[in-house]
């Protein structure tokens, strides 16, 4: 063999031999964290402009990224900063495979609500009223949304009798009949009326004087609630809009990881 060929052999496997040596102690064969690092006072440093107080730093579930949990005006906020420390990210980040929103599902299981500051004696159950877990359901007897979703509650309550629905009346103001009837729905405590109401049927006067209509109007005001059907699962977690029958049972069903205090 000639001695250039000899040496641009030797020359291949030391380059090989080097490339393996580095790939195995390197970023690519360990944790993310042997190589990069961002503190809570760093990420403040960075975020300065932005304002809010910052509370959690950990890796990101994308690739390449920090999620920052920022309190600010009473909530708290994920946003993202990548590896380099050069860009920000905020609102939606959307998980391909899924079609999920990660950001927005991290927001939700940031800010929890107390469960047990809501009473639901108002409640209409849909359900076992014996089931163990439990979701409340803010809901406007005219919201078309609501009328969605219904059917996917009562395919949840038939097929896992331990899990039922707490319906409390929440009339919205752009519904301008639906205080009236949601007053009829509490004072008559009845599903079917609130099924009639959803199917664009005639629901009699209110037959009681509540002022629970009120009380609930003021409670979804503290809680943030501004739209319906709103979810509040039993850890707190408070879901906007329907969901279909399968993702309510996966979410409840789910180990979420509770936000740092």
């Amino acid at each position: 063999m000639k001695r250039s060929s000899l040496l641009a052999v030797l020359l291949f496997f030391l380059s090989a031999t080097s490339t393996l040596a580095f790939q195995e102690g390197g970023c690519g064969a360990g944790d993310c964290r042997d190589c990069h690092a961002l503190t809570v006072p760093e990420a403040q440093g960075l975020l300065k402009d932005v304002g809010g107080t910052v509370r959690e730093v950990k890796l990101s579930e994308v690739p390449g990224m920090w999620a920052v949990h920022v309190e600010k005006d009473g909530k708290t906020i994920p946003l993202y900063i990548d590896f380099s420390k050069q860009y920000l990210i905020g609102g939606k980040v959307i998980k391909l495979a899924t079609r999920e929103d990660l950001a927005g599902l991290s927001y939700i299981n940031l800010n929890r609500v107390d469960v047990a500051r809501i009473p639901v004696t108002d409640a209409l159950v849909i359900g076992n009223p014996k089931a163990q877990q439990k979701i409340i359901v803010f809901d406007d007897p005219e919201c078309p949304a609501c009328k969605n979703f219904h059917p996917e509650m009562e395919k949840v309550a038939a097929e896992h009798k331990d899990i039922a629905f707490l319906v409390k009346m929440y009339p919205l103001q752009m519904h301008p009949d639906a205080y009236g009837k949601a007053r009829a729905i509490v004072c008559a405590k009845s599903v079917a009326m609130l099924a009639d109401s959803l199917q664009g049927k005639a629901v009699p006067p209110p037959a009681c004087e509540t002022d629970q209509v009120d009380k609930n109007i003021a409670l979804a005001k503290e809680l943030g609630i501004n739209s319906t059907p709103t979810l509040i699962f039993p850890d707190g977690r408070v879901f906007p809009g329907g969901r279909d029958a399968a993702t309510i049972v996966r979410f409840l069903n789910e180990k979420s990881e509770k936000p740092a205090k």
